[in-house]
């Protein structure tokens, strides 16, 4: 990973993005770059490793969460997918309430969801994995991110589970007919992807690998699959990486027309 990545204790002065990556096998990767190279420094928390979460957001202009291969809902006994859930969770409101600008990828946005009053379950149409495309909703066109994306854009599918139920403020941005809750924002800050964006050749070889027995069950051969993918990888990065770009840009305050029109009060505001 080459994105350029700052201690926790040497904040003053940067401007930083609090990173979550909650699975060593799904790191920021090529989002990471992106972000940096957009003028973002990151600062990268481990929990799956033992790093703290913090109890508030100061200090940082921006929250990014990744994904994972843990479940966002609790089992039957309530015990969460993670033991920094519902930590998490409590972070991500608090990233929506203060408007803090947070981009959640994957098993993030399933916790952005369900932090919110959304419902995540397993998803009734089985895994869905590999290259694929999404299709823009029309309130995309309005969104200060999205209405720059095509209308189909290409994207990496890698989950079981799907949000079933959005929050009931969230926007949808995208969709697709397996799993119509493809993106999704939450006020006029946080953005959720049901995709990948971020991975790169060697993190596909990676889940494939991990996740053999997934793609038997599909009757997919894990060659066929990471080759499929890499080859998208060009068309990924000539979407998402421009949507990176303008993500810092907002976190940075330097994007035009981010205001977000409304047409009617939200309650409670």
């Amino acid at each position: 990973m080459r994105c350029r990545v700052k201690r926790r204790d040497n904040l003053v002065g940067v401007a930083t993005a609090l990173v979550i990556e909650n699975d060593p096998t799904d790191d920021p990767r090529r989002l990471g770059d992106w972000l940096t190279e957009a003028g973002l420094e990151l600062t990268v928390l481990r929990p799956h490793a033992g790093d703290e979460l913090p109890e508030n957001l100061d200090g940082y202009l921006a929250l990014v969460v990744m994904g994972g291969d843990q479940n966002a809902y609790a089992d039957p006994d309530g015990v969460p997918g993670a033991p920094w859930f519902p930590a998490l969770e409590g972070l991500l409101r608090k990233a929506v309430r203060h408007r803090v600008p947070t981009l959640a990828v994957c098993l993030g946005a399933q916790l952005l969801a369900g932090a919110h009053g959304g419902l995540v379950e397993r998803g009734t149409s089985g895994p869905e994995i590999g290259p694929g495309l999404v299709g823009k909703r029309d309130k995309a066109d309005r969104d200060p991110l999205f209405k720059w994306v095509p209308l189909l854009p290409d994207v990496i599918q890698w989950h079981r589970d799907e949000i079933t139920e959005l929050p009931l403020t969230a926007v949808l941005l995208a969709a697709s007919s397996r799993y119509p809750h493809q993106a999704f924002r939450l006020g006029d800050r946080a953005w959720g992807l049901q995709f990948h964006i971020e991975c790169d050749a060697d993190m596909i070889e990676r889940w494939a690998a991990d996740d053999r027995a997934t793609l038997d069950e599909l009757g997919y051969d894990p060659e066929a699959v990471v080759y499929a993918t890499t080859e998208v990888l060009a068309d990924v990065e000539e979407v998402w990486q421009p949507f990176a770009a303008r993500f810092a840009s907002l976190a940075l305050g330097t994007l035009p027309d981010s205001d977000i029109p409304r047409t009617l009060p939200l309650l409670g505001h």
